[in-house]
C-alpha cells in the first residue's frame, strides 16, 4: 500500500480516537449469527483496524492475530484488547496486504470487515482450518456506486463458491458471506 494510504488511515484513526469498550462486537451485517462463531481456537483478522471484531473473538474465548495497514490502528487494537482484559489472546500487527497475506498455520475463524483485494482470496481460502468459518463484510456495488474497493454484484459468492455458504447478502452498499470450510 502506498505511503499515502498508510498516513490517511493513520489520520482517519486518530481523529476517530480509541473506540470505547461498548463498539466490540461482530461486523454489522453479521452481528445475528454470533453464535456461529466458535467459543475456543484461532483466529484472524485481516485488515482489522482498531481491533472491534478481534477483541470480540477474543472475548468469545480465541487467540486472535491481527493485521492492519495503519500503526495507529494496530497501537488502538491493542489497547483495546487490553482494556477489555484479552490482551493476552490478542497480537496485533502493522501488515502491508498489498504484499499479501503473511504465512501462518490455519486458523479456525478468517474476518475480513470493510477490505475487498480479491488478491486475497486465494491465501485467505488456504489459511482456513477444514471446518473452518469465514466471515467478510465489504463495501459493494449493489445499491451503491461502482468503486476501486466495492464487490460486484455477486462477487463474494463467487470467489468463495468452494465453501458452504451459511448466510449472504447485498445491498444498500453492502455484500458480506458467512461461510464454512469443509472438513
Amino acid at each position: 500500500m502506498a505511503e499515502d494510504d498508510r498516513r490517511r488511515w493513520d489520520q482517519r484513526y486518530t481523529a476517530q480516537g480509541p473506540p470505547p469498550l461498548g463498539a466490540v462486537g461482530p461486523p454489522g451485517a453479521l452481528a445475528r449469527h454470533a453464535d456461529v462463531f466458535p467459543t475456543v481456537g484461532s483466529a484472524l483478522d485481516v485488515a482489522c483496524g482498531q481491533g472491534l471484531a478481534g477483541v470480540w473473538l477474543a472475548r468469545r474465548g480465541l487467540e486472535v492475530y491481527g493485521l492492519d495497514v495503519s500503526p495507529v490502528a494496530v497501537s488502538q487494537a491493542c489497547d483495546l484488547a487490553r482494556r477489555a482484559g484479552v490482551g493476552e489472546r490478542c497480537r496485533f500487527d502493522v501488515v502491508d496486504l498489498d504484499r499479501g497475506l503473511p504465512a501462518g498455520a490455519p486458523v479456525d475463524v478468517i474476518v475480513c470487515h470493510r477490505f475487498r483485494d480479491a488478491r486475497l482470496d486465494r491465501p485467505i481460502r488456504d489459511r482456513l482450518a477444514p471446518g473452518g468459518l469465514l466471515a467478510i463484510a465489504v463495501l459493494s456495488e449493489v445499491g451503491a456506486a461502482p468503486g476501486p474497493f466495492r464487490a460486484a454484484p455477486g462477487e463474494l459468492a463467487a470467489a468463495f463458491a468452494d465453501l458452504e455458504a451459511i448466510d449472504s447478502g447485498e445491498g444498500q452498499g453492502q455484500a458480506w458471506l458467512l461461510a464454512r470450510a469443509s472438513r
